[in-house]
C-alpha cells in the first residue's frame, strides 16, 4: 500500500495527525516518526495528550497528511492507532527524544498506525487518487 514515493515523502517530510473526538477535531505536527518494515508507521508520544484522547474515543481512526514543503509532493493517509508503551519501538523513541531534550523530556509511549487507505494530496491531475 505503502510506494516507494509515498514512503519517500514519509521519510523525509513533515507529519501532522489529525483525530476528532465528539465534533471537535485536533491536529498536531509530529517530530519523532517512522515507517516499520512491515509498513507500519509509528509515531513516539512526547506531547500527545489530547491525540490519544481522540484515538481512545475513536476506536483509534487517525488521518496523517505527509508533504514535502519544496515539491508540495503529499499524502493524506488514514488508519487505525494503537498506543503501546513498552517495546523496541518506545526504547528508539526514548532514546531519540531523552538526546534531544537532553533529559528534560522523554517519550512515554508510541503509535503504532496501520495504513488503511492512502490519498494523493499533490496539486495537480492525480489529487485526491487512492492508491
Amino acid at each position: 500500500m505503502l510506494s516507494e514515493n509515498v514512503v519517500k515523502v514519509l521519510k523525509s517530510g513533515m507529519w501532522d495527525l489529525a483525530t476528532c473526538s465528539n465534533g471537535e477535531p485536533n491536529v498536531v505536527p509530529v517530530a519523532f516518526k517512522d515507517i516499520t518494515e512491515d509498513g507500519k508507521l509509528v509515531i513516539g508520544d512526547v506531547f500527545l495528550e489530547t491525540t490519544l484522547k481522540n484515538i481512545k474515543e475513536n476506536d483509534g481512526r487517525i488521518a496523517i497528511s505527509v508533504y514535502d514543503v519544496k515539491s508540495l509532493e503529499g499524502y493524506q493517509i488514514k488508519g487505525i492507532a494503537k498506543y503501546v508503551t513498552e517495546g523496541d519501538i518506545v526504547n528508539t523513541f526514548k532514546k531519540a527524544v531523552e538526546t534531544m531534550f537532553k533529559g528534560a523530556a522523554t517519550a512515554k509511549g508510541a503509535l503504532i498506525v496501520t495504513v488503511e487507505k492512502v490519498i494523493v494530496t499533490t496539486p495537480g491531475a492525480d489529487n485526491k487518487k487512492v492508491l
